[in-house]
């Protein structure tokens, strides 16, 4: 029992703080997400470019993510990153995601909470604020504009694009001097 307890408040400590307030706080003005993202089309391996690095990936150098549909629509979710100092060191965590606006798709909630994932505790936003039309790159954000990663389906993406994307994060709120470039994942 006092396991149960020291692991539940240990969950607390550290799972993402809920962001309702942030979609209608009028410091944080609204985030506007894709008007559709077709489900079956963003699933597979993205690459992760740039990032606001979080704590949890303090130690990440490349990072790429696998999605995949399980059989009751919600997504699986696998990230992983090689080590800063270590790239033959792989890091994964795995996750699922539950669609939170089924109209658009473009928002998401992900949990990578083990105990409590299949619930949709203890779960962050994952909002889709930018796809190409052929789903090669995308960006994703929340919010309070604290997370932000931009994906693309090859290591590398073609200069012009990734400053297209640094220009438009920056008009939604953005601090893009936050922003890093992802060191390229290494095969």
């Amino acid at each position: 029992m006092h396991a149960l307890i020291a692991i539940t408040a240990i969950f607390f400590a550290f799972a993402p703080v809920s962001d309702s307030k942030a979609e209608f706080d009028p410091k944080f003005p609204a985030l506007e997400t894709v008007d559709f993202v077709d489900v079956q089309s963003y699933m597979g391996k993205w690459y992760e470019v740039a990032r606001i690095t979080q704590r949890f990936q303090r130690n990440c150098g490349a990072s790429k993510a696998f999605y995949e549909l399980d059989r009751r629509g919600r997504v699986e979710v696998t990230n992983s990153c090689q080590e800063l100092n270590n790239p033959d060191h792989i890091q994964s965590a795995s996750g699922l995601a539950r669609i939170a606006d089924p109209e658009t798709n473009a928002k998401l909630k992900v949990s990578f909470v083990p105990i409590f994932r299949r619930l949709g505790w203890f779960s962050g936003n994952y909002w889709v604020i930018a796809l190409d039309d052929n789903y090669q790159y995308a960006m994703v954000g929340e919010p309070t504009r604290e997370f932000l990663w931009i994906l693309s389906r090859t290591p590398v993406l073609e200069e012009h694009i990734l400053e297209e994307l640094y220009e438009y994060a920056q008009e939604v709120g953005y601090d893009i001097s936050k922003l890093e470039r992802t060191p390229e994942w290494q095969d």
